[in-house]
C-alpha cells in the first residue's frame, strides 16, 4: 500500500509522489528517479518500490518527475537545475535524508544531483545504466537534437516527438519504434512525450561521444552502486564502466541476465542490499 503526497519545488512546480512504507521499522528512505517516458505509476517502478519496501524494509518514495503523471511542468523551459531542485524538495519533505535510485536518465539525474553540491541529505546512490555516450564507436545523437526536439514538443506533436527521441537520442532502430506504434504502450509514451525535453536537459551534454570528465563528478563523495545488465546494449555497459571509473566512491555490479528493460526481481536484490548494507530480512 502507498500514500500519495505533494511537495512544491523551488520554482513553484508541484511534484507528486507515492510513499511505500515497510511493515516494520524503516531501514532508511530511498527515492526512485525514473528515466525517459517513465512515471510513478509505471508498473516496473511500482514493483520496484513495493519490493524495496516489503523485502528490504525501506521507505520507498516513487515520484513523478516534472512534466509527467500528476506533477506540474514548465513547458518550453528545460533546465537540469530545476530537476535537481525537485529532488531536493522531495528529500526535504521526507525528513531531510535519503538514498537515490536512478534508472537510465534518472540515474544521470541522481548522479548530477549528488554532484551539484545543492542537495542536502543524499546518503547513497544506485545508478542503473545511466545512458552516457562516452565514445563514437556506436550511436551518437546529432548536434541539432536540442533544437529539433524542442520544436516538436512546442508544436504538440507527441507521436513525432516519441519517434524522434527514441531514434535520434536513444538510438533505437526506426523499425523497432514503428512496431511500438502498434502496441498499447504507444499511447502511454505519447502521454509523456513532452517530458523528453527534461530528459535531454539532464543527459545531453554527456551524450556527445566524449569521455566523462572526473572533475564533473568529484562532488559525488557518498557510496555509489552502478548497476548494468549483461543483456543490455554494449553502449550502456560501456557507460556503466565509464561512470564507475570517474566516481570517487563507486563500484560496479553487472547482472548477467538483466536488460535495460529489467526483471525487477533481479534488479532489486543488489540495490536493496547496498542500500541497507545487509541481505533482505526474508532471505
Amino acid at each position: 500500500m502507498s500514500t500519495t503526497h505533494t511537495v512544491t519545488s523551488t520554482d513553484g512546480t508541484d511534484i507528486v509522489y507515492d510513499r511505500y512504507e515497510p511493515a516494520g521499522e524503516s531501514r532508511g528512505t530511498v527515492i526512485l528517479v525514473g528515466g525517459a517516458f517513465s512515471y510513478r505509476k509505471f508498473p516496473k517502478m511500482v514493483e520496484l518500490a513495493e519490493l524495496l519496501a516489503d523485502a528490504y524494509g525501506l521507505t520507498a518514495v516513487n515520484y513523478d518527475r516534472r512534466g509527467r503523471g500528476d506533477s506540474g511542468d514548465t513547458p518550453g523551459r528545460y533546465d537540469v537545475a530545476r530537476e535537481i531542485e525537485d529532488v531536493a524538495a522531495v528529500i526535504a519533505a521526507e525528513g531531510g535524508s535519503a538514498a537515490l535510485f536512478g534508472w537510465s536518465s534518472g540515474a544521470g539525474l541522481a548522479l548530477r544531483a549528488a554532484a551539484s553540491g545543492q542537495v542536502v541529505g543524499i546518503s547513497r546512490v544506485v545508478a542503473f545504466e545511466p545512458p552516457f555516450v562516452v565514445d563514437r564507436t556506436r550511436h551518437v545523437p546529432p548536434p541539432d537534437l536540442t533544437a529539433t526536439l524542442h520544436e516538436l514538443i512546442a508544436a504538440d506533436r507527441p507521436a513525432k516527438t516519441v519517434q524522434y527521441f527514441m531514434t535520434k537520442a536513444i538510438g533505437i532502430p526506426a523499425p523497432f519504434v514503428g512496431l511500438m506504434r502498434l502496441t498499447p504502450m504507444w499511447s502511454k509514451l505519447k502521454a509523456v512525450a513532452g517530458s523528453t525535453g527534461h530528459d535531454w536537459a539532464v543527459m545531453g551534454e554527456y551524450m556527445r561521444g566524449e569521455p566523462l570528465n572526473p572533475a564533473d563528478w568529484a562532488g559525488v563523495d557518498m557510496p555509489v552502486l552502478v548497476l548494468s545488465g549483461g543483456r543490455s546494449d554494449a553502449l550502456l555497459r560501456t557507460a556503466a564502466r565509464a561512470a564507475t571509473a570517474v566516481l570517487p566512491n563507486a563500484r560496479l555490479v553487472e547482472i548477467a541476465k538483466l536488460s535495460h528493460n529489467p526483471n525487477v526481481g533481479l534488479l532489486a536484490p543488489p540495490a536493496g542490499e547496498f542500500l541497507t548494507e545487509q541481505p533482505a530480512p526474508s532471505s
